[in-house]
């Protein structure tokens, strides 16, 4: 199983063991049960929205499987993420357990923010995730603060926040950057480039070609990687998080993908931006099969594991629905609490 990644002309990155072409079994089922835990929840979160009962919005992260797992797949729990409004992945990534998912999705006590954060502000400060964000790029500079925090104690966690290619064009993204340059802080920058920046197809918003170039003006690597491949991503993040906790500074690591559904929900907002034949042709390149095909032909994993694994996931979410279904709603007299005003 080769892990392939291109370096975008900029300083190398040193390998780390994760650029291991052969990755262990123990890796490898992994990696697979990160993304089947994203992909089954996240269908059955449409499910409940196209039903009529989750709400408020959902930007589902099918098809970027790939990115969360790779990229989680090499962190600890001291390690903190920043995510984006298509937030799920990172958590369910990140370790994020499905009951408390759903019970926030659903608006109810149990959830992750009590029922208060909905879809777009899942948070668990337990497993390091500082929490998704409606605002684009919004939270960049909270995971560069992060990053400060850390060097400034002398630990050798690191941070990472995942944002599109929209969101390399806000001022926050270059705001950060030059700060985390300036100060060589313990940070990876993913930008998960899928594409498009909500229905804008990248060449309409920015002349650049790959996200990945901007590094150079701050002065740190990057590199590039295949966003639908699980042990690319691994890899590519892998050596950028081991130059970090080395004390090397940071680096943007640009994953490209794609995503499965509209910008927001499954049947989206009607509008007519990219056609149904680009989205089945990246369906082809779909991460899962791609690593179950190549797992299976090497021996490494059999069909009945990952048969196993699928049937494993589903039971859980069945559970946890149930769970969040049953969990009640915030009690009115609590409506002001954490709400804070100047």
């Amino acid at each position: 199983m080769t892990a392939t990644a291109t370096n975008a002309g900029h300083e190398a990155v040193e390998p780390v063991g994760s650029d291991d072409p052969t990755p262990s079994r123990e890796v490898v089922l992994d990696l697979h049960r990160r993304m089947v835990r994203i992909r089954q929840f996240e269908t059955e979160a449409g499910r409940l929205m196209e039903g009529g009962k989750l709400p408020g919005f959902l930007h589902l992260y099918v098809g970027q499987e790939a990115v969360a797992a790779g990229a989680m797949s090499n962190l600890r729990d001291s390690d903190q993420i920043s995510s984006t409004h298509r937030g799920h992945g990172h958590a369910v990534a990140k370790g994020a357990q499905f009951r408390q998912m759903f019970a926030e999705l659903f608006g109810r006590v149990d959830g992750y923010c009590k029922g208060r954060g909905g879809s777009m502000h899942i948070n668990d400060l337990s497993i390091g995730m500082l929490g998704a964000n409606g605002i684009v790029g919004g939270g960049i500079p909270i995971a560069v603060g992060a990053a400060f925090a850390a060097k400034y104690r002398g630990e050798d966690s690191v941070a990472i926040p995942f944002f599109g290619d929209g969101a390399s064009n806000i001022g926050a993204f270059h705001e950060a950057a030059n700060m985390a340059g300036i100060l060589e802080l313990p940070v990876v920058f993913v930008c998960e480039n899928n594409g498009y920046a909500e229905f804008t197809a990248l060449r309409d918003h920015m002349k650049l070609e790959n996200v990945a170039d901007r590094a150079a003006a701050y002065g740190f690597p990057s590199e590039i990687c295949d966003g639908m491949d699980a042990i690319a991503v691994r890899a590519a993040v892998g050596r950028a998080v081991e130059r970090a906790r080395a004390g090397g500074g940071p680096t943007l690591v640009e994953a490209k993908t794609y995503r499965y559904y509209d910008h927001q929900g499954v049947k989206g907002l009607r509008k007519t931006y990219r056609t149904q034949e680009e989205v089945a042709a990246w369906r082809e390149k779909d991460a899962i099969k791609l690593l179950e095909a190549r797992a299976v032909a090497e021996g490494i994993v059999t069909e009945a594991e990952f048969a196993t694994v699928w049937a494993e996931v589903d039971a859980d979410i069945a559970e946890s629905v149930a769970f969040a279904e049953a969990s009640p709603f915030p009690d009115v007299a609590d409506f002001a609490l954490n709400v804070y005003s100047d």
